[in-house]
């Protein structure tokens, strides 16, 4: 009866093809209008899950208190030298601080004015001691060259140096430092080299503090969400400022991006990697299987025509349900497109069968829609059922695709009976001389009668053992191993971890006091799965008098040293000359009177500036300027560190306390994982810990966990009333208990057999592919619905008959399609490709091979359900 009905609606289209083909054509490009007009996308990650959930809003709190630490850029600075890096990242600071329109604040959290004064007070108080005698040691090299900040200056300062070990106050030997330095250095300036020189590491006797090589400057960027990469304006002018200030490794000097904003950015430019190459393939993989289903470019051309009406308006409709696509969303279009060319080729397979029948287009055309129409029509409701289980969700993003997707199924459905056959009609592709099914398969409908009970056992077996094998199944929540390791924010990233106290993956706690906060702060520490607990007051060095009186030791003795009464005025050529040659005497005179290996260096030096005196006036420019900044840069800090007063909170600046303090007073914990920052297991437990005892906290280590709960429970919640609508959708239409208890058992191996398969693969579900999965239920349940409605109506030997073609054709169409995505080079692309590959795979076999076995014989024809 049902089947009727559909075929009196598809010969209505068949009679007024041109005028169903004009509407439809004028809807899509209507529909195309409105999207172009209307189309937005949010980008905000943060908004794909509900706002309401209780670890959201505490998130979303701690947000608003601390606005200041939320979506950054973090951009680091690594140098070959201590001055080269705060040389750089000083001029890149100041260069981005003058563009408000990009950024909304530019910081140098370890290079703040209170942090360059008083840095010395949080190193040990053996450092300091070891830090302030070096300085003394170094005054009469510092008192010249803070005189003359020079070429000139520097040779006077070692002309004063030699002229102690001439008259037997000093030894050569404790210059080797100095001769050593000076000649490596300017010998690679004479031969053009490349080359960088650190006063820190000479006057530091070589040890250099590997984490003054490296600075970071945290910007805060003005973002477009309505972009798909919200901060690529504020990445590119910060790398565009850096090249202009020749901030690049030739100039001993690497910028870096990392954080949030260019994760995030930069996820979306890899999914661009081979994109052409991907659509190309998928492009291809499609018409070819299209063809190898329906053998005519007309019948190829009604079925694409008919998925690019649908695709506009199904967009169209899900911009007016939705106001605007997410990140998530969007994946709808997939969806659309894999489910639409399923029902394409349902129904043009059945009408090619007619037509090799029948003769008559209009008659096979009005045939097939009564052959499939409620096949069709069931797989549509069921699917869209599915989807739409989604919407009530707490992942936003997926329940707004679920919405969008479920209406896309129906406008599937309606356009596939109804635009597709008015197009055929027009289009008039030839008719079938061959048989559309493949009869050779008779023997394996035979065989799949026959063997149905060992069948039945193999199904029984694979089921207990992939069922075994799904509690070795798990969700990745780290969105760090769906990114691309190869590109900078990640690599930077991952390089930033090495270092357990640079981890990412934090928590934060707020406590009522600070006097509260270093309570939590005791108990954390005690906590093996911690590495660091901070508050504000940890930036209260301990044992801070005996280090001020260090310091105030020394910068007693060396106040006017490094701070003189006159600069004098720059070098002329001439000048620097004369120093030069004035150097290279009372180097030969020293060794003269010295001997063993610091004669040799000493001579060694003292050729190298005879060359340079003698050589060009550009290489003396050169060697300047590899050597004044960064004393310059040495001077400056050395200035700084003497001027270290005693710290308490009245005294620390007040952005520092901004960053700790909330306005409502409350005061900030962040805590550190100890172990593998990217371990998985590792964050789960250093959550769990946390948690036990600050259990509101938040931060980056519990919002990734809570994150992957929130996705998994929503795709449970909705796989669960998915099941149940399309199992009550079944009986609905089947009215036979075992029948859909066969159907479901056949859903659900080709389930636990696709992820069992994930296992012994070792593709874990993540963030990425598991949007796949609505679109392999959706398949797996139509094709189970195609097969049922063709066994209940009588049809036998169905492996050999065209509806097994186009299931098969149906599949390897997605398949071919969507499985290109395996070969892009973000990785949770590829996943979610790997996994439709494999569930396609073992959804033919349950469809084909298993679930006859389980139906056995077809009723007779004329048998009521």
């Amino acid at each position: 009866m049902a089947g009727s009905h559909f075929a009196r609606v598809v010969g209505a289209c068949c009679r007024h093809a041109w005028l169903i083909v004009i509407g439809a054509v004028l809807l899509g490009v209507g529909a195309g209008f409105f999207t172009a007009q209307n189309f937005a996308i949010n980008s905000d990650t943060a908004e794909l899950i509900s706002p309401d959930l209780p670890w959201r809003q505490r998130q979303i709190a701690f947000d608003k208190q601390f606005s200041q630490q939320d979506n950054l850029i973090l951009t680091v600075v690594d140098g070959e030298t201590p001055e080269r890096t705060e040389e750089a990242a000083a001029a890149l600071a100041a260069n981005l601080s003058a563009r408000p329109e990009l950024f909304e604040s530019v910081r140098r959290p370890d290079a703040t004015p209170f942090f360059q004064k008083n840095g010395l007070l949080f190193m040990p108080t053996e450092k300091v001691r070891t830090t302030t005698e070096q300085l003394v040691k170094a005054q009469p090299f510092l008192g010249p060259l803070a005189a003359d900040p020079s070429l000139r200056g520097i040779m006077n300062s070692l002309s004063t140096a030699l002229l102690g070990v001439e008259q037997g106050q000093a030894a050569l030997s404790d210059l080797k430092a100095p001769l050593e330095n000076f000649a490596s250095v300017l010998s690679k300036v004479e031969r053009g080299q490349q080359v960088f020189m650190s006063w820190q590491s000479l006057l530091g006797g070589g040890d250099t503090d590997t984490r003054q090589l490296r600075h970071f400057i945290l910007v805060k960027p003005r973002l477009n969400y309505g972009d798909l990469s919200p901060g690529a304006n504020a990445s590119h002018a910060i790398r565009d400022a850096a090249r202009a200030l020749n901030l690049t490794p030739e100039q001993g000097v690497q910028v870096r991006l990392t954080g949030q904003i260019p994760l995030a950015d930069e996820e979306f430019a890899s999914l661009k990697d081979h994109v052409g190459l991907i659509l190309s393939l998928m492009l291809a993989a499609v018409l070819f299987m299209l063809w190898m289903a329906v053998r005519s470019s007309r019948i190829i051309a009604a079925i694409l025509v008919t998925l690019f009406i649908g695709l506009a308006v199904t967009t169209a409709l899900g911009l007016l349900a939705t106001g605007g696509l997410n990140l998530i969303s969007v994946a709808f279009i997939p969806l659309f497109v894999g489910l639409g060319v399923d029902f394409g080729i349902q129904y043009s397979v059945r009408y090619r069968a007619e037509r090799h029948a029948r003769g008559s287009l209009q008659e096979s055309l009005v045939a097939a829609g009564g052959s499939v129409g409620l096949p069709l029509a069931l797989a549509a409701i069921a699917v869209a059922a599915g989807f739409l289980a989604f919407v009530p969700t707490d992942y936003l993003g997926v329940a707004e695709l679920g919405l969008i997707a479920g209406i896309g199924m129906i406008v599937a459905f309606v356009l596939s009976l109804t635009v597709l056959p008015a197009l055929l009609m027009l289009l008039k592709p030839r008719g079938e001389a061959d048989e559309v099914g493949s009869p050779r398969l008779a023997v394996v409908d035979h065989f799949l009668q026959r063997h149905r009970k060992p069948i039945a056992i193999v199904a029984a077996i694979l089921a207990v053992g992939g069922a075994a094998l799904l509690t070795q199944l798990h969700f990745d929540f780290n969105p760090l191993h769906l990114r691309n390791p190869k590109s900078e924010s990640v690599a930077t990233l991952l390089d930033l971890m090495k270092d357990p106290l640079n981890a990412p993956n934090t928590i934060d706690i707020l406590a009522p006091s600070l006097d509260a906060a270093e309570k939590t702060q005791a108990k954390l520490s005690a906590l093996p799965e911690v590495a660091q607990v901070l508050t504000l007051k940890s930036f209260i060095p301990d044992d801070q008098d005996a280090k001020l009186a260090l310091i105030s030791d020394a910068a007693m003795l060396l106040d006017t040293t490094i701070n003189p009464f006159f600069e004098a005025p720059p070098p002329s050529d001439a000048e620097t000359v004369a120093a030069l040659r004035n150097t290279v005497t009372h180097l030969r005179k020293a060794a003269a009177a010295a001997k063993g290996p610091a004669s040799a260096d000493a001579l060694n030096l003292a050729a190298v500036l005879e060359r340079l005196a003698n050589g060009p006036k550009d290489t003396r420019l050169r060697a300047g300027e590899i050597m004044v900044p960064p004393l310059k840069t040495m001077l400056a800090q050395v200035r700084n560190i003497l001027q270290a007063r005693k710290i308490t909170l009245d005294t620390m600046p007040k952005d520092m306390v901004r960053d700790w303090i909330a306005p409502d007073g409350r005061a900030r914990i962040q805590v550190f994982p100890s172990g593998n920052a990217d371990s998985n297991a590792n964050l789960r437990n250093f959550a769990h810990a946390v948690r036990a005892i600050a259990p509101d906290a938040t931060g980056a280590a519990i919002s990734i966990q809570e994150s992957g709960n929130t996705i998994v429970g929503a795709f449970t919640k909705a796989g669960i009333g998915s099941f149940i609508a399309v199992t009550i959708l079944l009986f609905i239409a089947l009215r036979q208990v075992r029948v859909v208890a066969m159907a479901v058992a056949s859903l659900v191996l080709a389930g636990i057999l696709t992820m069992a398969s994930c296992v012994v693969l070792g593709l874990q579900i993540n963030f990425a592919n598991i949007i796949a999965l609505p679109l392999l239920f959706g398949i797996g349940v139509a094709f189970n619905i195609y097969y049922l409605m063709a066994w209940r109506g009588g049809d036998a030997g169905l492996l050999q008959s065209p509806l097994a073609r186009a299931i098969l054709f149906s599949a390897l169409t997605t398949a071919s399609g969507f499985g290109s995505l395996w070969l892009s080079s973000h990785p949770g692309t590829a996943s979610m490709g790997e996994l439709l590959m494999l569930s396609l795979a073992w959804t033919i076999v349950a469809t084909l091979f298993f679930l006859p076995a389980f139906l056995g014989p077809a009723p007779q024809k004329d048998a009521k359900p």
